[in-house]
């Protein structure tokens, strides 16, 4: 190179190199996202020429509880119309749910080793089922007990007409309540799993987790004690559930008999494997690069027949004639 040849850019080929996969991982959440929008959308389509039938079916549990000739009332103008929108939108996010931890987990798959793709996948059905099954005992178990008590306690006199709109938001903050709190298991076999927590550390703050089930009922619920409970109970029962679950499961017991902590274990057993496999990839194998006795003695022979250049080394003289110089 001249010395009146710019030097290259250094930051040219390295730039190319870390930002390709960026562009591509940006890519493919873009194809993802646009996907399960789409699904979204699709199933939207499918429910929206159905949206006063969805509604008349959500306010059942609370129109069988009205006293006779009692009905709901829409106080907005445009509630007979964005009420029954805004329930087809929001139960095409639900029926589209599946396709859309689909989509979360073809992007994020790939880069899980094969023992975490072993957990995420029963985890990730398994939230899926615990979501709906906590819509569904709101639906079923909670409304029934809740409307009948709400209606029943009106002072005389009063009459009671819901309004559709609050009606909505109302089922909605307990569809989403309940749901979430299904999740239970889910959170406590994650905790346990990852070593944050042990099932025995779990165990002993129980009372306080109890508590902290009729807490999170009380900030999630509509303001009343019937509400609140149904929720604290089943978080505590299902945290029992996730206990259980994790103390067999989520934390192997330790291999050498000790009282060590078994979660810290498994994390550092799993990281000298993945050092091992990344040595065994960059450096020979020991074996092959073993050299015999016999074989480095040729060897030393042979380069102790050259020169220092590599060039033969000339003969040294006899002993009887003179040198030169």
């Amino acid at each position: 190179m001249s010395p009146n040849t710019p030097p290259e850019a250094p930051h040219d080929d390295a730039s190319v190199e870390e930002e390709m996969p960026f562009l591509s991982h940006l890519v493919e959440l873009r194809d993802r996202l646009m996907r399960a929008v789409l699904g979204v959308l699709a199933a939207f389509l499918l429910l929206f020429p159905f949206s006063n039938d969805l509604y008349t079916l959500l306010a059942a549990p609370l129109m069988r509880h009205l006293p006779a000739n009692a009905s709901m009332v829409a106080i907005d103008v445009a509630s007979p119309f964005f009420t029954p929108f805004k329930l087809a939108m929001v139960a095409a996010v639900f029926l589209a749910m599946p396709y859309i931890l689909h989509q979360m987990w073809a992007f994020i798959a790939p880069g899980l080793y094969r023992h975490e793709k072993r957990f995420a996948i029963p985890l990730l059905v398994s939230s899926v089922v615990l979501f709906y099954s906590g819509a569904t005992f709101a639906y079923f178990v909670v409304f029934p007990l809740i409307f009948a008590f709400l209606t029943g306690s009106a002072p005389e006199g009063v009459s009671v007409m819901t309004d559709i709109a609050r009606y909505l938001d109302f089922v909605l903050t307990l569809f989403f309540a309940f749901g979430f709190a299904f999740e239970v298991p889910i959170a406590t076999f994650l905790l346990c799993k990852v070593g944050l927590t042990t099932p025995d550390s779990l165990r002993s703050k129980r009372p306080y987790i109890i508590v902290g089930a009729f807490v999170i009922g009380m900030l999630l619920t509509p303001p009343d004690a019937i509400s609140q409970t149904l929720l604290a109970i089943p978080m505590w029962m299902l945290f029992e559930l996730g206990l259980f679950f994790s103390a067999r499961f989520a934390v192997p017991a330790a291999k050498d008999g000790t009282d060590g902590d078994p979660g810290e274990e498994e994390l550092e057993y799993e990281l000298q494997q993945a050092e091992a496999a990344e040595e065994a990839l960059d450096e020979p194998d020991p074996a092959a690069a073993r050299v015999r006795p016999e074989d480095e003695t040729a060897w030393q022979n042979e380069l102790d027949e050259l020169g220092d250049e590599g060039t033969p080394r000339p003969p040294e003289p006899d002993a009887g004639k003179p040198t030169a110089g």
